[in-house]
């Protein structure tokens, strides 16, 4: 009796590596990895933005589908209030990057997030963000598209290039 519950035993541990193993190499031939490094990503500026960037890294915004994107900021220069109308992930690369919720932009009570930090920007609800100090901001966006920015007033300009500490 324990010889035939150990051969089982084994028989399945064999079956499974068999299995297993063929998953693997199924997957590692079928894949298409991508691998991109700093000086590969391919930045676009950001029209009347006083020289804010996108890059996106996988995916297409404009369609439906998972897309990853990344922003940079330079220093001093944020959005005012807006929303987008499907959940964004948004994780801190590069700088202390400033964040605010609502519909009042006001930089001074803006949240400084560092770099590793995480932030969700629900569904529609109301944020501005950007960077609030003499450094460059790097954020990456993980989303399901279609993609949209909707400013929470058109009447006003978007972008928003404030004054440095040594301005003032």
């Amino acid at each position: 009796m324990r010889v035939r519950a150990l051969s089982a035993a084994v028989a399945c541990v064999a079956c499974g590596m068999v299995v297993a193993g063929g998953s693997d190499e199924r997957t590692a031939k079928g894949a298409a990895f991508v691998r991109l490094t700093p000086e590969e990503i391919h930045w676009q500026d950001v029209p009347d933005s006083f020289g804010v960037q996108i890059a996106t890294i996988a995916g297409d915004p404009s369609g439906h589908g998972v897309y990853v994107q990344r922003v940079r900021f330079p220093p001093h220069v944020m959005d005012r209030p807006h929303w987008h109308p499907n959940d964004r992930h948004v994780t801190v690369i590069k700088g202390i990057w400033y964040t605010g919720t609502g519909g009042t932009f006001d930089p001074t009570h803006a949240v400084p997030l560092k770099p590793g930090s995480y932030m969700l920007h629900p569904a529609k609800a109301l944020h501005w963000d950007g960077s609030n100090s003499d450094e460059e901001v790097i954020v990456q966006v993980f989303g399901i598209g279609p993609a949209d920015t909707v400013p929470s007033d058109p009447k006003q300009p978007f972008w928003v290039q404030l004054q440095s500490q040594r301005q003032r």
